[in-house]
């Protein structure tokens, strides 16, 4: 059985602003979870967070980006929130807005 992607409405308009190629990207990460499931897909292209909240991982040439998923109910790769990443470490407040969006899903 096949897993869906799912986009939460804010991530939605957090997308819209990466550069196309990095958007591609995330898609194309996308379509790998959904195509060979969430545990045949690892480094590079997805990492576990914390609790049940994944990134997945995609670099331009001028910027690195990450969108934050989970995987829910009925097989569901839903993304969450996607950001700039700036720093190493992926910033507590990305991981707590993510966290709540999850709970807004149920």
């Amino acid at each position: 059985m096949k897993w869906h992607l799912e986009i939460d409405g804010r991530a939605t308009k957090e997308l819209r602003i990466f550069p196309a190629d990095i958007r591609a990207r995330i898609f194309r990460v996308g379509k790998l979870l959904t195509e060979f499931g969430p545990e045949n897909v690892g480094l590079p292209h997805v990492r576990p967070l914390r609790d049940k909240l994944w990134e997945m991982r995609a670099s331009g040439r001028d910027e690195i980006d990450r969108a934050i998923y989970f995987t829910a109910e009925g097989r569901r790769i839903v993304i969450l929130s996607a950001f700039v990443k700036k720093t190493q470490k992926t910033p507590d407040r990305e991981l707590a807005k993510a966290m709540k969006r999850m709970l807004d899903h149920g």
